[in-house]
Formats: C-alpha cells, structure tokens, sequence
C-alpha cells in the first residue's frame, strides 16, 4: 500500500477490484477524508489488455471531474498520473452500503422505499443523460445509500459520453444481468440502455431475484434477448398491478417501447406511488376541488388547471408538531397549504409562519437545493404537495399559469422583505 498518491495521504485499503484499489485517503488542501481508485494500468505480461482498459476507465472518470454535478451523483473530484500510476478522487461517503444488501429474499425494502430509490437513480440518470452521459453499468452495487438514506450512483469508468473520442471497453462493457438487450448485441445504446438497466435494479430490489438467470452466460445473453422475466406478483404479491406494470415498461425489448428518458420513468413511478395512497385513502375529488378553488392561490386558474394539478399532486394532513420539510434536507417538491397553519423554524428558532391559501418549497422547487428551513404544523394541517417531476408532465398552458402564480408569489414575498422557506 502507498503511503502517499499525489498530494493525498493513505489511510487504508477499504476495496479491490478487476480494475484497481479503492483506498481512503485524507486531503490536506481541504481537511477532508477522500477515496482514491488507484488504477491497474500498468502492463504485466498477459495483463496488457486489462491494463489498456484499465487506463481507458480511468480517462473516462476523469473527464467527470466537475462534469457532473447533482446531489445524487458521487462527485468526483481530482484525477491524476503520477509515476504511471492512474486515480481519480472521490468523496468518501462513511458508512455507506450498496443496494445490493437488500437485493436478498429475506432482506428486501419496504416498497415505498424501493420506489423512492429508484425514482432518485431516474432522475439523477436523466441529468447524466442530458449532460451527454451513459452510464452502461447500472446496478445494485453502482448505487450506494448513505448513513441518512440518501442515494448516490457511482463508478462511471465505462460510460459513453458525448464528446469522448473513447467510446469502447474491450469486451463486454456492463454486467451481464444488467444489460439491455442491445449492449448484448453489440448495438447503439442510448438513455434508454439506463433506463433498462433500472429497470432491472427494480426488479431485482421488489422480488430478490434477477429477471433473468442462467447456469451460463451464453444462456444468459440469449434469456435477455429473447426471454420474458417471470412476472413480478408471483415473486411478491403484494406488489400492485400498477407497479408491475411500470417496471416491465422499462424491461421491453424494444429501445422505443421503454421510457424514452429517466424523467419519464420518474413521472411513471411517482404516477404509482400516488395510485398506491389513493387506493388506501377515501378520495372525494369534488370536495377537494371545492376547497382549492377557494384558495387565493388558485384563483387566476381555469377549472381543468386546477383538476389537472390535483392529480399532479398529493393530499397530506399533519398533526400538531409534526415536521413536514427538514433544513438541510433534499427535495425538490412543492407545497400549498389547503388548511390550517404552519411555522417555519430555522436554527431551531421559528421565524415565520404561513396560512391557508399560502405556499413553500419555491427554492429547492427552483434551484434543486436544500431545504432552507424546517416547517412545523401548528396544529390540523391539510397540504397539497407537489413533484417537480409531474408538473413538468402537465399540459403547457397549466405550466404556464403554475409558473406564472409561482413566481408571483415568490416577488412578493422576496419584496417584502420575507424569508423564502424553500
């Protein structure tokens, strides 16, 4: 083990692979704990090929430096050569583990954890992609969660990018039960070889098992092309028809026949999950459209507008005390108040409250940060919240008029002199 990569002190080994050695090293620039993935990429006898795609990896992640920016992407760093030794540093997140712990029978997530999971990778995938980067390599063991459950997709040292003059690994580039059907025939991938590879994590996340299984890999690449997973309910079923259904889009054989980006595959499961609350809630839609026409908020919308954002949107209620948002959290979703009061606490003191008819999350809705300030119920309070996700699927002109009420709003108050609790 070196003690010293470029400017980075070793700690210790925390992980090897075909392809090189994770270790934990510490930054002094910034004072903090970092991992390095020292790369294989010097040539040895009969290891020369593994040592061209070694370096060929390694000039892929590094490109990434800076490159990709999102909360649910690991950051990279830092690459360098030093002495014909190849890294790139990364952030060291501590205690992290990989999805793969609970792709076992007797440990799966609860599934609404898995929806939420999945939905993360969706979107963060759809960043990547518009960026002009393919992952290839989509699996449980690329997602890790944190300590705080908070969902990371790692190790890009195969993706494709746009403006890459390196575009092959040779070999199979991915791993074999992930990979979409044209990855196994040497075809053109595009997003849509992500969105199957999530595809397959979900499956795998809600049963325990892979959609596709063989004694070799020859069988298995013919069973991804040609074969049809068993369905998901007769792995777990209590798995809804809803939910099966969206997974097995993802899962179709047919590039164009899945979602044809993360975004959509995001909307779908969020479609789900709000299908799975209804189903366990009495729903009286007309009531509920009573109560938001009221509201000064929706006053400048059309009656459709309004029916359109309440199928968008979730209905909440809380309890006196109850958080509804935490400071420093991540998520992009937006709230009205339907009824009742709230107060927004920040650093442990409160700093503001807001009424019926009023409306929170505009920064993070806007900026996908963190959230600002905590908000409390003060009291029975009824909320509608909103998915950035969904709004973007509306039709143009209720986009139109949500943006145009929003940002509105969002003058006013910054007008006044008061606080964004976003």
């Amino acid at each position: 083990m070196p003690d010293k990569i470029g400017k980075y002190r070793i700690i210790n080994e925390v992980g090897k692979g075909s392809t090189g050695t994770v270790y934990l090293s510490h930054d002094p620039y910034y004072g903090r704990d970092v991992a390095i993935k020292l790369y294989n990429a010097e040539i040895s006898g009969d290891d020369e090929d593994k040592a061209r795609n070694a370096r060929k990896m390694f000039f892929t992640e590094a490109q990434m430096v800076g490159h990709l920016q999102h909360p649910n992407i690991l950051p990279i760093y830092d690459a360098g050569v030093e002495n014909d030794r190849y890294y790139v540093v990364m952030e060291h997140v501590h205690g992290a583990r990989t999805l793969g712990t609970y792709c076992k029978v007797g440990n799966l997530l609860p599934i609404d954890d898995a929806l939420r999971i999945v939905f993360t990778c969706a979107r963060a995938l759809h960043y990547a992609h518009s960026r002009g980067v393919i992952h290839r390599d989509i699996k449980p063991s690329n997602i890790i969660l944190t300590l705080d459950n908070q969902v990371r997709i790692i190790d890009f040292g195969i993706a494709l990018c746009a403006d890459s003059e390196i575009s092959r690994i040779d070999g199979i580039a991915g791993s074999p039960s992930y990979m979409s059907p044209e990855q196994v025939k040497s075809e053109d991938i595009s997003a849509r070889s992500d969105v199957y590879s999530l595809g397959v994590v979900m499956y795998e996340l809600l049963t325990g098992k892979r959609p596709f299984r063989a004694s070799n890999l020859a069988k298995l690449l013919q069973q991804i092309v040609y074969a049809t997973p068993p369905p998901i309910h007769q792995l777990r079923n209590e798995v809804s028809e809803e939910l099966e259904e969206a997974v097995m889009r993802a899962l179709r054989k047919p590039p164009e026949e899945r979602y044809k980006n993360g975004l959509e595959f995001a909307a779908k499961l969020t479609k789900v999950h709000q299908q799975l609350r209804n189903q366990e809630k009495d729903y009286d839609e007309q009531e509920h459209f009573d109560i938001l026409r009221g509201l000064q908020f929706f006053h400048d919308f059309s009656h459709g507008e309004i029916r359109e954002l309440m199928r968008a949107g979730e209905w909440l209620t809380y309890t006196h005390g109850q958080e509804i948002v935490r400071e420093g959290d991540l998520d992009d979703r937006f709230y009205i108040v339907v009824s009742g009061n709230v107060a927004v606490v920040s650093g442990g003191k409160t700093v503001g409250g807001m009424g019926a008819g009023e409306c929170f999350g505009e920064t993070s809705y806007v900026l996908d940060a963190t959230r600002r300030a905590s908000i409390v119920a003060k009291g029975d309070v009824t909320l509608l919240r909103l998915s950035s996700t969904l709004l973007e699927t509306l039709s143009t002109s209720c986009q139109l008029r949500f943006n145009r009420v929003f940002l509105r709003t969002l003058i006013s108050r910054l007008q006044g002199g008061g606080r964004t609790p976003g």
